[in-house]
């Protein structure tokens, strides 16, 4: 058992099961993909290594019958896996499957929304780190221009979707784009998510002198707004939600830096190879791929997944203080955020 959980957290039902479906990106944002590390001959994950449709499908309806509730689609950036589409629709009609979600930079929604939308998938998070078009090529690596993006949300949300904007806030690239950000998505009625610059991975020169905390940046939309706390929408949800008063509008923080919930996770992830994580600062996987490959049953598997998750110990955010320059941990774009 964990040294800092108790028995009854360790045994809480995995609720969130987060699947990388591809390890691939057509950017090269420097939170989880620099360019100097994945250059454009960066070997990515063999199309024969990836786990195909049918066994996607097969794990999400075992860990939905272990009581998982909510499916995200991530990658890398999931929209670059063909038919992407074929795969929603078979997820959609699980038996406890309550919702279903994807996470994009957003860059190919203009091609692939309408699709997505007639497959059943109704929500987006979408990447978005600057309104500042110079800022935010700086930070995607590729040049792309933050009127690109907003252009391909507005055209997500004529269709139908339900869209949350992900911002991630790294001192001395993009924290003068806090409040721009804010009053834009405020108006525009989308909810804005702060998110602190984490350590995943060991290639985005993290530090924690470049880490604005929820606090700072609570402090700047304070000095401009009212803001009202938000219940949660169930246990173990991450984020931290307020409400700007007198408005719809909401805005979010995700604190694992400066306020960790280790305590009350209950998200699983599931690599693009099969591999099933237990922490998104995991230093290792848990191979389902080759157990499906070499003909496991599904009583089998569950008993994998069970034996899996009661045995975890990760406190990672808890922990970080003395783990972090000595820790290897899994990349952003293998794990999915």
């Amino acid at each position: 058992m964990g040294t800092g959980l108790l028995k009854d957290q360790l045994l809480r039902p995995i609720r969130d099961l987060r699947i990388s479906v591809t390890d691939r990106c057509n950017l090269r944002c420097q939170y989880c993909m620099p360019k100097e590390i994945f250059g454009d001959d960066y070997a990515f994950l063999p199309e024969k290594e990836q786990l195909t449709f049918d066994e996607i499908t097969r794990l999400a309806e075992l860990f939905a019958s272990l009581g998982v509730k909510k499916i995200r689609l991530t990658g890398g950036e999931p929209l670059m896996r063909r038919n992407l589409a074929d795969l929603i629709q078979r997820l959609v009609h699980l038996e406890g499957i309550e919702d279903i979600g994807l996470t994009t930079n957003g860059m190919l929604l203009n091609a692939q929304a309408q699709d997505l939308y007639d497959a059943g998938l109704r929500r987006l998070n979408v990447s978005l780190d600057a309104l500042d078009s110079k800022v935010l090529a700086a930070i995607n690596g590729r040049g792309v221009k933050s009127s690109v993006i907003l252009e391909n949300i507005e055209y997500a949300r004529s269709i139908g979707f339900q869209i949350k904007v992900n911002m991630v806030v790294r001192r001395g690239m993009n924290e003068q784009e806090i409040l721009p950000m804010a009053s834009f998505f405020k108006e525009y009625g989308v909810t804005l998510c702060f998110i602190e610059f984490m350590d995943v991975g060991n290639d985005n020169g993290w530090n924690l002198e470049s880490v604005v905390s929820k606090q700072e940046i609570f402090n700047q939309l304070q000095a401009e707004y009212t803001m009202e706390p938000v219940e949660q929408n169930y246990y173990g949800e991450v984020a931290k939600r307020y409400r700007y008063k007198g408005s719809k509008s909401e805005i979010g923080f995700i604190t694992s830096v400066s306020e960790s919930f280790c305590s009350t996770c209950t998200r699983a992830r599931l690599s693009s190879d099969g591999k099933m994580f237990t922490c998104l600062f995991a230093d290792q996987g848990y191979d389902l791929r080759d157990r499906i490959r070499s003909g496991a049953t599904d009583l089998e598997l569950l008993a994998a997944i069970r034996t899996i998750w009661e045995q975890r110990e990760d406190r990672y955010s808890d922990e970080r203080a003395s783990q972090t320059h000595t820790r290897k941990k899994i990349g952003m774009s293998y794990i999915g955020g």
